[in-house]
């Protein structure tokens, strides 16, 4: 499954990953389900032409949602935080 279009899904922007990108040189994507550490490490890599230095992942479960008598979950997500070695930025999240 080496594909980096189908491992990356999208950057993950919120207050906390900005900070972190910013004091910690740490950027949060969301990823595959399926998609290991070095399967992600290799991806970024690639795609961006950085040196990642550690990557950290956690799996989120979906959440229960309700709309009237309907009810239903939220997908089910991954999401990685990349370290990066110093001096490396990835330039999609400048414009952020």
């Amino acid at each position: 499954m080496f594909d980096p279009y189908q491992i990356i899904k999208g950057p993950l922007v919120t207050e906390k990953s900005t900070a972190l990108r910013g004091e910690e040189n740490k950027y949060s994507f969301f990823v595959s389900l399926r998609a290991s550490k070095t399967e992600i490490k290799k991806a970024v890599e690639e795609l961006f032409k950085v040196k990642v230095v550690k990557v950290n992942t956690f799996n989120l479960k979906g959440k229960k949602k309700k709309l009237g008598i309907h009810q239903g979950y939220t997908p089910r997500r991954k999401k990685a935080v990349l370290t990066l070695k110093s001096g490396d930025t990835i330039r999609m999240f400048e414009g952020a």
